[in-house]
């Protein structure tokens, strides 16, 4: 259980009525009115007072205020208090305070808290509570036994209003009893006035979120109340059909628990214990999921009766893990500089939940939906990029490394990696930065006369010894002073390389079939005599004449480029816009979920039908020339004709590699073990920098292209597995996650997926090129949401107004943010400008200056940026 404290909320509120009458309490998310409730007032326009039917007025001479808990008050009661009044003038009843009275169902209530001018005060206090004990405290089970026993559970409540909400539970609760006046006991205690509906006492769930704020679990809320009428504890449950609005933080509110106790209960059994007990069980955001998709009661009784024994068997041993994990601390800090301590320590952490690896895959609400979409997904976001970059190292090597070389180094890497690495949610991908380095080696090879495959692997070795050294000495632990800073700055570089190299291949293809001298207008004698005879001549030959001199030779093929336009930005919008489904009011729930996933899939697909069936006609360039299987390609490279001066040459090429697969290896880990992800199993840095290291050594044998933790795939692979929770801030949806399908299946079967591929090849030539690119494009900005950096660039440009409630942007002053931010642009910007140099050999410092990025951080951001600003802007 995550340590979310529970908050107990008394309303803050301070209510002014005026000639209009009492403001609406919340604001309806809901576009049609609010349904009439039981509440009749009429309103005095002359007093500005609230009179209730009758216009019966209450005595000044009451001995005492009554509680809103105590009822109606009695009509005998009220007729002598009527009649009573008659030493008041009319005008002192109408504008008397003691004469302001509500009703509820017909009944009258004395209601002394407004004045003459239609104003009252309502008192706040908020608190924190303890979460519920379940292996310690007894009755906390006893109260889920009785609820189970004695069930009122509504499923799939078609209402929104919190007033018909609120009735629908209470007439469940209390109609058995057959009292009236229990009912509008209740009623009027769970609000906080008669005519304004706000619940007076509620428990919800907070969160630390991002950077220190909280957030509120906005799908349930708890009612309490305590009334004199009832001589047991009665607790309610409603579902409903769809999310309603309750005002603040409880705008997305699924789930409406209302706890009613007797006045007079043991502490034990207060309304208080009661709710903190259901809240307590609410507060798990994987159960909720669970309960939103049962069907009956009886299953929602057995998934929560479940909970409660597995909630209270960890409570149990959470006591003993504690000691456990403090005592491994203390051992941490006497052995500091243990060899290969990072790596037990990450197989301590990960052999133990190894099966299990493979049954979340399977075991569990739509786990085997997810497994099969997020298959599919990694499949065409693998298969793509390893055609595209199998492509460029053709083009950069002179077909050394082709295409059929980097899917046998995608099947490998990613199947070996899936089966025995540590994170499986990480994704190992040939990208860009391995493109650029493996062009500055040949341009090495080309320039002192070495042979390339010998270099190649040569350098791969050497980057490989590296990995084991770092992986031996825990070296990965320097990734702790890895903030979010440097790995967003990384991860928006990765996703301006997609997008480079999309454009870079559009701007291609367009100089070579529409900025071309075939495609422009001859200024020639012809091409102005056809335009003399479009005056001089009659309107049908003049027309023919300048037709045909407008024709542009053979060899323009401007279609060509205009296709490659439609289906590059095509996949792009197609692609996103499915993924963005679920935030549309189509379908149902389901279904866009479903769509959102098949996004990828779907997108591709539908684009390849298009630009290689319904355009057939316009002869697109294929995306790559297959060449013939053969089993020469697995023969070892002969490394032993490589000079000495070129293995110590390699040496220094592959310690500026090492760096570069250190820094992607472990951002794509941090990113992957986010906090805001919620995985569960641990994690294992040491250990996949080892499995890295191994893949790419087998790699390097073959001359085969070498692979790394991919950015975005990864925390997109995570993403495609995520169960997410929709929640409303001011006005602006967020998503966060509630759990995460911790799985090795769907790495192994796309990567299988991808070695079958190996076998049609030819087929896959079909795929246009502009599709594959535009898969690029979709990668890069689906790769945007959710970081933070692109989220303050568009501050930049955003009006004031129309800032999100952010944690940072309440902690943070603007411009303090924006400096930040100015100052991540910087980075970016000296990133960008040597990782696009021109200039081959520069690259090779590229590692390097993503290493600094850390240092940079901790020792001249600083002097710009407060710390206590930067722990909030900057934390996980």
């Amino acid at each position: 259980m995550e340590n979310t404290p529970l908050t107990q909320d008394v309303e803050l509120t301070v209510a002014c009525y005026t000639d209009e009458g009492p403001p609406p309490p919340y604001h309806r998310k809901s576009s049609q009115p609010s349904p009439p409730s039981g509440d009749t007032l009429a309103i005095d326009m002359s007093g500005n007072t609230l009179v209730p039917h009758g216009g019966n007025m209450t005595s000044p001479e009451s001995s005492r205020r009554r509680h809103k808990s105590e009822g109606a008050i009695p009509a005998a009661t009220l007729n002598c208090q009527a009649s009573g009044n008659n030493h008041l003038t009319p005008n002192q009843r109408k504008n008397s305070m003691f004469g302001s009275r509500s009703t509820i169902s017909g009944i009258k209530f004395d209601d002394p808290y407004i004045d003459e001018t239609g104003l009252t005060l309502m008192y706040s206090k908020h608190e924190k509570l303890p979460m519920k004990d379940f292996s310690l405290e007894v009755r906390a089970a006893m109260d889920v036994k009785n609820f189970l026993k004695k069930t009122v559970l509504i499923l799939d409540l078609n209402k929104l209003s919190l007033d018909e909400i609120i009735d629908e539970i209470l007439h469940k609760l209390l109609d058995s009893s057959g009292s009236k006046h229990s009912f509008d006991q209740a009623r009027s205690a769970l609000f906080t006035h008669d005519c304004v509906h706000q619940l007076s006492r509620t428990l919800q769930c907070t969160s630390i979120s991002e950077g220190g704020g909280f957030d509120y679990d906005q799908n349930w809320i708890c009612a309490l109340a305590s009334i004199p009428s009832i001589q047991s504890r009665h607790v309610g449950i409603a579902r409903l059909h769809r999310p309603a609005n309750l005002g603040t933080a409880s705008q997305e509110v699924y789930f409406v628990i209302v706890v009613l106790t007797p006045t007079k209960e043991k502490g034990t059994k207060n309304e208080l214990e009661t709710g903190r007990t259901f809240a307590t069980i609410m507060s798990d955001p994987e159960l909720r999921m669970k309960l939103l998709e049962v069907n009956t009661e009886s299953e929602f009784k057995e998934i929560l009766e479940a909970h409660t024994n597995a909630l209270a068997e960890k409570q149990k041993n959470w006591a003993s893990e504690k000691a456990m994990f403090s005592a491994e601390n203390q051992e941490q800090s006497s052995f500091r500089c243990s060899l290969f301590r990072g790596i037990r320590e990450d197989l301590r952490r990960r052999i133990p939940v190894y099966v299990s690896d493979y049954k979340d895959g399977v075991v569990g609400n739509k786990s085997i939906q997810k497994t099969i979409s997020t298959t599919l997904f990694l499949y065409f976001a693998c298969l793509m990029p390893s055609i595209a970059f199998g492509v460029l190292n053709s083009n950069n090597t002179k077909g050394q490394l082709n295409v059929e070389k980097v899917l046998y180094s995608q099947t490998f890497g990613g199947l070996v990696f899936a089966f025995f690495g540590g994170t499986p949610h990480i994704v190992l991908l040939t990208t860009a930065p391995l493109a650029l380095y493996t062009k500055i080696i040949y341009s090495i090879c080309e320039d002192f006369d070495i042979d390339f495959p010998a270099m190649y692997a040569c350098v791969g070795l050497w980057n490989s010894l590296f990995l084991f050294l770092y992986s031996a000495f825990d070296l990965s632990v320097l990734m702790k002073w890895s903030t979010r800073s440097s790995e967003e700055i990384f991860a928006l570089f990765i996703s301006i390389a997609f997008c480079v190299d999309a454009f870079k291949d559009a701007f291609r293809n367009f100089a070579a079939h529409y900025h071309i001298p075939a495609c422009t207008l001859p200024a020639t004698a012809g091409g102005q005599s056809a335009v003399n005879n479009s005056i001089t001549s009659n309107l049908t030959d003049s027309l023919v004449n300048v037709v045909n001199t407008t024709v542009p030779p053979s060899g323009c093929e401007r279609d060509v480029s205009l296709l490659y336009l439609l289906l590059l930005l095509g996949t792009l919008w197609l692609g996103v816009t499915l993924y963005n489904f679920t935030m549309t009011p189509y379908l149902n729930a389901g279904k866009r979920e479903l769509l959102a996933d098949y996004s990828l899939p779907v997108a591709v697909v539908i684009m390849s039908f298009f630009g290689s069936y319904i355009f057939r006609d316009v002869q697109l360039e294929a995306s790559f020339i297959p060449s013939e299987l053969s089993l020469d390609v697995f023969k070892l490279v002969p490394i032993y004709n490589l000079s000495v001066g070129a293995v110590f040459g390699a040496m220094g090429l592959g310690f500026c590699l090492s760096l570069l697969f250190f820094m992607d290896q472990n951002i794509s880990a941090a990113l992957v073990n986010a906090p805001q992800n919620k995985l569960k199993k641990g994690t294992s840095y040491h250990w996949d920098l080892l499995v890295c290291g191994v893949i790419n050594a087998v790699l390097s044998l073959l001359a085969f292209p070498w692979v790394h933790a991919a950015l975005p795939h990864s925390p997109l692979h995570v993403r495609a597995l995520a169960d997410v929770e929709e929640r409303v801030d001011q006005g602006h949806i967020y998503q966060i996650v509630v759990r995460v399908r911790e799985t090795r299946l769907t790495a192994i079967f796309s990567h299988i997926l991808i070695g079958l591929s190996i076998l049609i090849l030819g087929f896959l030539a079909y795929i246009p090129t502009p599709v594959l690119y535009g898969l690029f494009l979709y990668v890069g900005v689906t790769a945007l949401y959710g970081n933070q950096l692109f989220e303050r660039i568009m501050l930049l440009i955003t009006e004031q107004s129309a800032y999100p409630p952010n944690h940072y942007i309440r902690r943070v002053p603007q411009r303090k943010i924006h400096l930040f931010t100015l100052l991540q642009i910087l980075q970016l910007a000296v990133l960008c400008a040597l990782g696009f140099t021109p200039y081959p050999y520069l690259k090779m410092f590229f590692p390097v200056l993503i290493f600094l990025l850390i240092p940079l951080r901790h020792k001249v951001i600083p002097r710009f940026v407060h710390q206590k600003f930067l722990k909030a802007i900057d934390g996980h």
